[in-house]
């Protein structure tokens, strides 16, 4: 599969720029923003696109938008050198699915697409911040509400006033991730993630403008708890637009009652 490479240098600072930007925006009512990136260990060019998303992850919440990011491993750089552990096929066939969307030639690494409609370079910080203020301003129509009913169970209600057919999806993800690379293109380095998708799957889709449904909230051994934070997508099966999306610490979870 072809691999194109950005390596136009990705000045972190630019991303002051976003933060004073918010400030002086109109008083548009907060606005969830999903932003995804598809990354891979095993690409020398990914590196400074994760520390912008590191960077974005200690800005989630501003006056303008609620950023929801998720950061997702595709498999296609794998190989002898290095197999990162955090790619799974769904983020490669999940890419896959924008890049036939959005009507481009070939996937690349590293990728960024804003609210499942607009995709940009990862390593150009000024169009991600100007197509972030950009989508902050159009609200979106389905409302997501996540509340924890019991530590390991999570309600879902979804309120779709379009009536319209819409696929509901679930992720959870991890924030403070290192990995020590052994091998590949970026052999000898140390690298970390914020938002790195450990699990993402269809919860259903909505219907009679409505969707309310209890899951059981994944929660594995090798998973920081203090680090994960439950997602919800509502997303347009045909064109990939995300139409609503919410997200909520694991840290939320309602404690067990002694004795119970």
């Amino acid at each position: 599969m072809p691999k194109l490479r950005f390596v136009t240098p990705v000045a972190v600072v630019v991303l002051v720029l976003l933060y004073a930007a918010w400030q002086v925006q109109p008083a548009w009512a907060q606005q969830p923003v999903v932003v995804e990136l598809f990354t891979s260990e095993g690409c020398s060019s990914c590196p400074p696109a994760d520390a912008m998303l590191i960077k974005l992850s200690q800005q989630r919440n501003s006056s303008i938008a609620k950023l929801i990011l998720l950061e997702e491993h595709v498999e296609y750089w794998n190989g002898p050198g290095w197999i990162d552990r955090f790619s799974a096929p769904t983020y490669t066939q999940r890419q896959a699915e924008y890049e036939n969307n959005l009507h481009l030639a070939t996937p690349y690494t590293p990728q960024i697409v804003i609210d499942g409609h607009v995709q940009v370079s990862g390593n150009d910080p000024r169009a991600v911040e100007e197509t972030i203020l950009q989508v902050a301003k159009n609200p979106k129509p389905a409302a997501v509400s996540l509340r924890f009913v019991s530590p390991e169970k999570l309600q879902v209600v979804v309120d779709n006033p379009a009536h319209a057919k819409m696929e509901v999806l679930f992720a959870v993800t991890e924030d403070d991730l290192t990995s020590n690379v052994r091998g590949g293109e970026n052999g000898g380095r140390t690298l970390k993630h914020s938002a790195v998708v450990r699990e993402l799957h269809r919860l259903g889709t909505t219907a009679d403008a409505k969707f309310d449904k209890t899951v059981n909230v994944p929660d594995k051994s090798d998973w920081k708890k203090s680090d994960l934070r439950a997602i919800v997508l509502v997303q347009n099966p045909s064109s990939g637009q995300i139409l609503g999306a919410a997200e909520i610490p694991y840290t939320e979870a309602v404690p067990a009652i002694a004795g119970r």
